[in-house]
């Protein structure tokens, strides 16, 4: 049986639409062309580079623009299908953050073999005209998390200039059994490649 993977990507999310609007207002406008090709991180590699024993999954997660952790809610959840047990989940910035939300209040129908967060916010904060909008969790509930999954792992980069490595020294305060995975000079993850990642991966799988 292949070891299965589950992705789930970053976004922004606003408390009030006032700031998305002021966000599309002031926002810079990078490509007015439209002629540079489309980023590809890590993420979108990730499943031919582990090999036909890996499934991974990467669902394209609603508005992430202005995301919803609602809607979020109900797309992931529309995954659970495909899923059996000894899956690992994977949430990048925004994508740790959701995932720290639901596995604190929802509970999935297989068994989490583990929950891998990189870069991911901790408690509401100025991310640059956004907040995290209505995704952050409650510390208390979080901590519950190692009961259940108890291979937890965090990557943050003392460099990251979205999501200050403070974050990263609070989820290691709520989980303190989590592997922390530091690093000097990655930013915010969104190299092409991830070799550490990887090279964890098969170490679970």
């Amino acid at each position: 049986m292949k070891q299965q993977i589950v992705h789930i990507h970053g976004g922004e999310a606003f408390s009030t639409y006032e700031m998305y609007l002021e966000r599309l207002r002031t926002m810079e406008i990078s490509d007015p062309l439209g002629l540079e090709s489309p980023r590809k991180g890590w993420s979108k590699s990730m499943g031919e580079v582990l090999g036909d024993d890996f499934e991974v999954y990467r669902p394209s997660m609603p508005s992430h623009n202005n995301a919803k952790y609602e809607e979020w809610k109900i797309w992931f959840e529309r995954y659970f299908g495909f899923l059996h047990d000894g899956v690992i989940l994977i949430g990048h910035s925004q994508g740790g953050e959701f995932l720290y939300r639901y596995l604190s209040e929802n509970q999935l129908p297989v068994a989490v073999r583990g929950l891998i967060t990189v870069g991911a916010p901790a408690y509401k904060d100025d991310f640059g005209e956004e907040d995290g909008g209505d995704f952050h969790f409650k510390p208390d509930l979080v901590k519950d998390i190692s009961n259940t999954i108890k291979d937890i792992h965090l990557f943050h980069s003392k460099d990251d200039d979205i999501v200050p490595f403070s974050h990263a020294e609070r989820l290691q305060e709520l989980l303190p059994a989590a592997h922390m995975h530091i690093f000097e000079d990655r930013g915010h993850f969104l190299q092409e490649t991830f070799p550490e990642l990887l090279d964890l991966l098969k170490k679970m799988a």
